[in-house]
């Protein structure tokens, strides 16, 4: 049931180790499950998909585009519900609902979703011409384009190098700084055209496009990504019950790296230095690692060009 998904395509997305997730979240079909990352439902799919009549999912999504296309696709089916919201909201949502402890599983797919990537007048992408916005939520909060207009070069600079992880940080901030003072910078391509013009031409005949990291970096800062992440991955210590799971799909390091920090903190605690009068005895475990970190085949690579830099992490609530 859940293998047939993978062959779905939900407005040109195609979902990432899909199977695998759902295997590593499902523990009960009469379950209460969280998809805090709606995009475009093929994980809720799957997952209404595995229960039976008793079970219930709540989707959350920032876009609005994704909760209509959920209210529009999957409303006919009374256990689910679609809440506008981030995932960053998740307890607020959740002790609305009187649900608080009472969720079996939580998965998150982070990153873009394919539709976001496709359509120009997101402005995700610099691969046609699109308004300069990249906000996941286009109903509110600074869009990319008034962002770069009032950023001061030293931290715009940081985030290209601490989000995008961009060698030439400081050179494209520098040319950014510069290019805003003859114009406003009101377009993808006028940004990427920016970047491009200030890094060495690469001699690796498949090397990323350079605007690539800057875009992501961008990105992460106008939607605060980092920190939703670590805020709803907290929460999830509260709304899931002993037993129940948490699933996770990265794409890039910088949130892999939160969450395997997030996931082995609250397994083994934070390192004690020696000699100090403290005993790895007084922490309490609240999460259990389950199994190793799954990265996709080279099937599903080949077959999902996006697959190439996912990686999935689960692991159990404990008692």
């Amino acid at each position: 049931m859940v293998a047939s998904c993978m062959n779905e395509i939900f407005h040109q997305h195609i979902p990432v180790l899909l199977n695998e997730a759902i295997a590593g979240l499902i523990t009960s079909r009469d379950g209460i499950y969280v998809d805090a990352t709606f995009g475009r439902g093929s994980h809720t799919s799957a997952i209404l998909d595995v229960l039976n009549a008793q079970g219930q999912l709540i989707a959350f999504d920032k876009d609005p585009e994704a909760v209509s296309y959920g209210k529009q696709h999957f409303s006919q089916d009374k256990r689910f519900t679609i809440v506008h919201s981030s995932f960053a909201r998740m307890h607020v949502v959740l002790n609305e609902l009187n649900l608080i402890g009472k969720i079996q599983g939580v998965l998150f797919d982070l990153g873009v979703s394919s539709p976001q990537l496709d359509n120009p007048a997101r402005g995700f992408s610099f691969v046609r011409e699109g308004k300069l916005d990249m906000r996941m939520d286009t109903t509110q909060g600074m869009d990319a384009r008034h962002w770069l207009s009032q950023v001061d070069e030293e931290s715009l600079a940081t985030v290209l190098w601490e989000y995008g992880e961009e060698k030439y940080s400081r050179r494209i901030a520098r040319a950014i700084v510069a290019a805003r003072n003859e114009q406003p910078i009101a377009t993808t391509t006028q940004l990427a055209d920016i970047i491009q013009s200030v890094i060495p031409r690469s001699k690796k005949p498949h090397e990323k496009h350079p605007a690539t990291r800057s875009f992501q970096a961008i990105r992460i800062a106008v939607n605060q990504e980092l920190t939703e992440l670590q805020q709803g991955l907290a929460q999830t210590l509260e709304v899931i019950t002993p037993g129940g799971r948490l699933a996770v799909i990265s794409f890039h390091s910088l949130e892999d790296r939160i969450v395997k920090q997030f996931i082995r903190h609250h397994e083994k605690g934070q390192e004690i230095p020696r000699g100090l009068p403290i005993k790895s005895s007084h922490f309490q475990s609240r999460l259990k690692a389950i199994g190793k970190p799954i990265k996709p085949s080279l099937q599903e690579m080949t077959f999902n060009q996006r697959a190439r830099s996912a990686i999935l992490r689960v692991a159990e609530k404990l008692s």
